[in-house]
């Protein structure tokens, strides 16, 4: 068998796809697939995608809702989720080094214990990648209504929908340069309200500075965080998305499970000081705790104290972006590789797997998504609790994907290849298993309900599977 993190992928001549990945970097040929998708991306490209993905002012969307379920220590709840996304980064990054193919977890679940359980896997994370467009788009869509009222919700959602389709059907290096004119936009505005705040809070706004958003011993305990942590989790979800883009990454294998690490730091320490500067100027914590966010504008409340009314506006109308524009575009590109994964190994239909013969990317499923998400959207907006019943589902798929993704890390390097490692390949998998089971216990009720359903849904469908012959078209890895 050949080692996939030293052998070179075949010559771009031979399979048509544009630039070989570099030494170090295995072809998806040494598993059994064609190069379709076009590899042109950088570690920076990566890195931006991950950051977009995950949405450096991702909190300012949810942070009410954070806030009254941990009890005021928003920074906490982060701070913990950061540490859980952590393990979870650190396996992804040892599978994505083992199998740096497109596909995600029900590539690494599916190569790394079995094919059923890969086929799980994938099932669990499309309940996140399928519903997290829709998601964004109706956030981004209801904040857009509450701006400018005269244009209805569904006008927004249908125009958000249909320029970032566009935008991804030009392909990944035109997605990639969006990224990063976004991402420069969002940190800007971050880097506003920070100094604003921080500069309000030093002349006597607000509460001052304490470290109250971090720990409260009045209010603490760990079921009240760790219920808080199973929300604020929806704010890191992304980094994972780029493991998706391995068939385009133009780098060594490394790159991948680099870049996710970095993004991972990077927007957990925004994450912690944005909401820990805003928890300080919420005008009413009381209240905020006893009754909730249901308008979604604690953030923009706190804005409003720290620079006024056009912070406010400005805060809100950037989350609108971020959400509808950005994070949503990125999302809808890791979706479709997702897809596109799971049909070229006969998991779903087959037409999701065309590539565009020209811009290398998987239109079918580009399409897909759209759809989806507009129907998805569309009916979400006739229902009080569509943005809570999106976010809790998305967050369970992707949180029992997770778990999936430890066991593959000690299953394919432990068991089966005799590694040593005890701490990445045992003791970091253990680890965050353990902190996301207690997590997803903590989690809503209604999502583990719906959450177990989708199981059910997915358990019975992979029997139809077996049943009719469609197992998965790949080499086991004994035989590589």
């Amino acid at each position: 068998m050949s080692d996939p993190r030293t052998t070179q992928s075949s010559p771009a001549g031979s399979t048509g796809a544009g630039a070989v990945p570099a030494a170090g970097a295995a072809g998806v040929e040494e598993f059994g697939y064609r190069q379709e998708l076009k590899r042109s991306l950088s570690f920076t490209d990566l890195l931006v995608y991950g950051l977009v993905f995950m949405v450096p002012i991702a909190p300012f969307g949810i942070f009410g809702g954070v806030f009254q379920a941990s009890g005021g220590m928003v920074a906490l709840a982060y701070a913990i989720g950061g540490l859980a996304m952590a393990f979870t980064a650190a396996s992804y990054s040892q599978m994505s080094r083992a199998f740096p193919m497109a596909g995600s977890v029900y590539t690494y679940a599916g190569r790394g214990i079995a094919q059923p359980v890969g086929f799980i896997a994938g099932w669990m994370i499309l309940l996140d990648y399928v519903l997290v467009p829709a998601l964004l788009y109706l956030i981004a869509a209801i904040a857009m209504n509450s701006i400018v009222p005269s244009v209805p919700v569904i006008v927004w959602l249908v125009g958000f929908v249909v320029l970032n389709t566009v935008v991804n059907y030009f392909g990944i290096e035109f997605t990639a340069r969006v990224n990063k004119v976004m991402l420069v936009g969002e940190l800007v505005v971050l880097a506003v309200f920070l100094v604003i705040g921080v500069v309000a809070l030093a002349s006597g706004e607000g509460r001052g500075f304490d470290f109250s958003p971090v720990y409260n011993a009045d209010t603490f305990s760990l079921e009240l965080v760790f219920g808080a942590v199973s929300v604020a989790v929806l704010s890191f979800l992304g980094f994972d998305g780029i493991s998706t883009l391995a068939e385009e990454n133009r780098d060594s294998a490394r790159s991948i499970g680099k870049a996710m690490i970095a993004a991972l730091a990077l927007a957990g320490t925004l994450f912690i000081v944005q909401t820990w500067v805003a928890a300080l100027l919420v005008p009413d914590p009381d209240t905020l705790i006893a009754e909730g966010d249901a308008a979604g504008t604690a953030f923009y409340d706190a804005a409003d104290v720290a620079g006024g009314a056009w912070l406010a506006t400005l805060t809100a109308l950037a989350t609108a972006i971020a959400w509808g524009f950005a994070n949503s575009l990125v999302a809808q590109a890791a979706t479709s590789r997702l897809l596109f994964a799971m049909a070229r190994d006969r998991q779903l239909p087959a037409f999701l797997k065309q590539v565009h013969p020209t811009r290398r990317v998987p239109v079918n499923a580009t399409f897909v998504v759209a759809a989806v998400s507009l129907v998805l959207g569309w009916y979400m907006t006739t229902r009080e609790d569509g943005i809570t019943l999106l976010s809790t589902l998305v967050n369970f798929g992707a949180l029992s994907a997770f778990l999936l993704l430890h066991v593959s890390v000690v299953v394919h390097h432990v068991v089966r290849n005799g590694s040593r490692n005890w701490w990445l390949h045992l003791a970091v998998p253990v680890i965050g298993f353990a902190i996301l089971v207690y997590v997803i216990i903590n989690a809503q009720v209604a999502a583990q309900t719906l959450g177990f359903v989708w199981l059910v849904v997915g358990l019975v469908l992979m029997g139809v599977l077996v049943a009719t012959g469609r197992k998965p078209e790949i080499r086991a890895e004994e035989s590589l």
